[in-house]
């Protein structure tokens, strides 16, 4: 099971404090992610991106 949770990663929208989780392939991308998602505080689309657990 350690396994499925390794490829896990939190994003972060820093005005609101938000957090999504979501999976990322980390053989294929290096790069930190920034994904478009929707802020319930904010009730609008804005960036969130990836920090540490």
């Amino acid at each position: 099971m350690a396994k499925a949770q390794d490829n896990l990663i939190q994003i972060k929208h820093k005005e609101t404090g938000e957090v999504y989780w979501t999976r990322k392939n980390k053989k294929k991308v290096a790069r930190k992610i920034e994904l478009k998602k929707y802020s319930k505080k904010l009730r609008k689309h804005v960036v969130f991106k990836e920090t540490k657990k």
